[in-house]
Formats: structure tokens, C-alpha cells, sequence
């Protein structure tokens, strides 16, 4: 973890997961339809958005969780937000990673180029952390936007054997809390393609996540 990145004993974190918003290295699913440049600039201006909304919220400590790792010093971030490292593997090596690595407490997880997070979605997250092991954010494609672990649930196994970026991922991942309580916070749509991206633009060409 980075200098700053501490903070006091099981305080709630939230985790935003993040690419260095580089041409070309971003949405490249979505450039696949949209053209690299217009990818790269939808990813820069919700991730800007949705750091401007969430991150300096007093109730939780945000950290940037950063890929790749030598990003972690990269200046294409807010400079006032501490950061870690996501490391390498798939995503649910570098999640369970970070679970582990953070200070003790419990923790909320989500990506960086998910359009419509608002605080009141994060903090109902971490309140449901107060009754339940787990919380999800399911998305509308069966996988989830946000994923959020209370101490005891970050070190047993959580994304173990998830089909990832399938309609199975959050079913797999709840198979893994089995005996464990598990709440739900919003349905969220995540921006993998053009038809996707489509319906969040107004006919001026803003966007209107």
C-alpha cells in the first residue's frame, strides 16, 4: 500500500478499483464499437465523476486500488487520494488480494467505470455491513458493481472459482458465502459496449449518469 493509505483500525474503507486512464489501455470492449478515443474519454469523465461524488465522504477512508502497479505514482489521479496496488491475477485474485491487505475493518469494493454511483448507494452499503457478512451491488448482467466485505467474511475463499465477466459471476460468488448473511444494495447497468453506452448520453451528447 502507498504512503498516506492508512488510517485508524477498522475504520470503513472503500476500495475503487482502477485503470490508468491511458488511451487505448480502458474500455476496449467498449472502443471495439464507440473508437478508442471516445472510450477512453467516457472512463476518464465517470471516473472523475464518480470520485467528485464518493470519495471524500467522512463516513468511510477511500483508497485507490490501481492497475497496473507502477500506476501507483501515476499523476492521471487525484493526488489528495491514498492508493494500492491491485497486483496481478484475475479480477477475483486482485479483489481477494486487497480484502486481505487492507486495514482491519470492513470494506466496500467497486470499479471506476460504473456510471449512476452515488454516496447514498456506499453508505447503504456499509450499513448493511453492520447486519450482514456480505453485501452486493448486483449489475443487470448477472455479474455485480459492488461487492462489500465485513472483517470476519475477508478471509475465507469469497472468489474462489467465479466465472467471471458471465451470468454466473455474482451466483458463484454468493455459492462461496453459503452459511454466511448476505444483503443487496441497488441493480446497477455497467458500460461494456456502444448500445450500452448509448443510453446514458442526452441528445446534447452529454452524459447523464
Amino acid at each position: 500500500m502507498s504512503k498516506g493509505a492508512g488510517g485508524p483500525c477498522f475504520a470503513p474503507r472503500l476500495l475503487v478499483m482502477v485503470k490508468e486512464p491511458v488511451l487505448g489501455r480502458v474500455k476496449t470492449r467498449l472502443a471495439r464499437d464507440v473508437g478508442t478515443a471516445a472510450a477512453t474519454r467516457f472512463f476518464r469523465t465517470n471516473l472523475t465523476v464518480t470520485l467528485q461524488r464518493i470519495a471524500h465522504d467522512r463516513r468511510w477512508q477511500t483508497i485507490l486500488a490501481v492497475a497496473p502497479n507502477r500506476a501507483a505514482t501515476s499523476a492521471m489521479f487525484p493526488a489528495d487520494l491514498p492508493r494500492m496496488r491491485q497486483g496481478s491475477g484475475d479480477l477475483g485474485t486482485r479483489m481477494a488480494r486487497m480484502a486481505k491487505q487492507a486495514l482491519p475493518g470492513p470494506i466496500v469494493i467497486v470499479g471506476g467505470d460504473i456510471p449512476g454511483i452515488r454516496v447514498h448507494d456506499i453508505a447503504s452499503a456499509f450499513a448493511s455491513l453492520r447486519g450482514a457478512d456480505a453485501v452486493f451491488g448486483p449489475a443487470g448482467d448477472g455479474g455485480y458493481w459492488l461487492v462489500g466485505l465485513s472483517h470476519r467474511a475477508r478471509h475465507i475463499g469469497v472468489f474462489n472459482n467465479v466465472r467471471w465477466s458471465s451470468a454466473f459471476a455474482l451466483s458463484d460468488t454468493r455459492a462461496n458465502l453459503a452459511g454466511f448473511k448476505v444483503a443487496e444494495v441497488a441493480l446497477k447497468h455497467d458500460v461494456d459496449d456502444g448500445a450500452d453506452l448509448a443510453g446514458l448520453i442526452d441528445i446534447s451528447g452529454r452524459l447523464i449518469c
